[in-house]
């Protein structure tokens, strides 16, 4: 019954130049350790629920890299999205197939480029999660108990316990200002938004069905074409008219069956380098670095990303980002790495 959605279109932008259009960070070995990030998503899941139950949906050049990096999954479960559309056209397309096909599913939808630190302890709390959402009018949201003030993320305000260390969501916050950051974290009530989400799938389709209607018409007119020749051509013609619209936005923010549950296993969305540079080993300096022969002299508190590098030598650098991948490089401090995608353009 359990089936995993992982949402792999994204570009991102903020981490050029290792990631880049063509080749996003969700297909590349972020950590060096041999493993990219969508292969480590599907290793991290894999006890849960078998790999013909695992889905990818991702935008259309990228099928050739998925079908490279998980060359298990079977091909019929990568959905290959026509246009850019956000989160909820996504989430429904592959929650209206996955119907079809399992009409007692259980989801996890989970984006594929989030680190994680303690896998043992991610899969007992998405099982919690799995099994709260089998049955009933449920959907559940993975928060992430914060460590710091951070700016850099949504938060979910948690309200009266449910069960089993499971909470009611009270609201969702945008990004916050630093003061607020400050004051959520000092409140202790707060939660990191992880982006990942578990329910049922009559839950789901019957939520999108009563709070974007045009969208659910439009998945019941695509799901007519589904596992049939003819699904290449009619996803083609339909998806790209769906309004852009997040999950969050379509459903989360309106429904009133909205629980999360808390999560202490070493989380990273790893959406910049200034959050890479927090996951990877530091030296004496505060230095992180990813690649061989990288010599760093009088530099402090920098992040080197340079695997492909035959040799790099820095020095009197403190707190940049220097990273190189195919020819192209970067030097930057890491206080301006909100605007690596300005700059890049």
């Amino acid at each position: 019954m359990n089936h995993i959605v992982i949402m792999a279109g994204g570009i991102g932008s903020r981490f050029w130049p290792m990631s880049t259009p063509e080749y996003p960070k969700q297909f590349v070995d972020v950590l060096g350790t041999g493993k990219t990030m969508i292969q480590m998503t599907v290793e991290r899941f894999a006890p849960l629920c078998p790999i013909e139950n695992m889905w990818v949906v991702t935008s259309r050049e990228y099928v050739p890299l998925v079908r490279e990096q998980l060359p298990d999954l079977p091909l019929g479960n990568i959905l290959p999205e026509p246009a850019m559309r956000n989160t909820a056209p996504c989430i429904a397309y592959a929650c209206w197939k996955i119907r079809m096909r399992d009409p007692y599913a259980n989801v996890v939808v989970t984006p594929a480029d989030a680190l994680v630190l303690d896998v043992n302890e991610f899969r007992k709390v998405i099982g919690r999660a799995l099994d709260f959402t089998v049955s009933g009018r449920r959907i559940v949201t993975v928060g992430i108990k914060p460590t710091r003030p951070e700016t850099g993320y949504g938060y979910i305000a948690t309200g009266a316990p449910a069960e089993g260390g499971i909470h009611n969501v009270e609201s969702f916050r945008e990004k916050p200002a630093l003061d607020v950051a400050r004051q959520y974290l000092a409140a202790g009530t707060y939660l990191w938004n992880a982006g990942i989400f578990v329910w049922n799938i009559d839950t789901i389709i019957d939520s999108l069905k009563a709070f974007t209607p045009d969208l659910a018409e439009k998945m019941d007119r695509m799901s007519e074409a589904f596992y049939t020749p003819e699904e290449e051509t009619v996803v083609s013609e339909i998806f790209p008219t769906c309004e852009k619209i997040s999950i969050d936005y379509a459903v989360m923010e309106k429904a009133d069956y909205i629980h999360t549950i808390p999560g202490d296993f070493g989380w990273s969305d790893v959406g910049t380098w200034g959050s890479l540079w927090t996951l990877l080993p530091h030296d004496a300096d505060g230095n992180a670095v990813v690649g061989e022969n990288i010599h760093l002299n009088e530099c402090k508190g920098c992040i080197v990303h340079a695997p492909g590098a035959s040799s790099v030598v820095l020095q009197g650098l403190q707190d940049c980002i220097v990273v190189e991948r195919n020819g192209r490089l970067l030097i930057c401090r890491l206080s301006e790495e909100q605007r690596i995608k300005d700059f890049v353009k």
